[in-house]
């Protein structure tokens, strides 16, 4: 395996990975915060049920890739 697909291979578990996985998160609580507002204007309790749960979840893999970006620290696979 070449040095430049090793380095892609292991893109996740960089900085900017988990940069990357905490924008396209961030980007799935816009569509949530869109059901939310939807479901309070039908009165769909049940609709707004399933997306508070969702929201949880998102808030809940937002914490966990916080933390991971702060193990991170001065260990990036990409810069070493």
């Amino acid at each position: 395996m070449s040095n430049a697909l090793s380095k892609a291979k292991d893109f996740q578990k960089s900085k900017s990975g988990t940069y990357v996985s905490i924008a396209t998160t961030a980007f799935g609580a816009w569509g949530i915060a869109k059901r939310i507002k939807k479901a309070r204007a039908e009165q769909d309790t049940l609709r707004l049920i399933d997306s508070t749960v969702a929201a949880v979840g998102i808030v809940t893999g937002l914490a966990i890739l916080y933390r991971e970006l702060k193990r991170l620290g001065d260990d990036d696979v990409l810069l070493g």
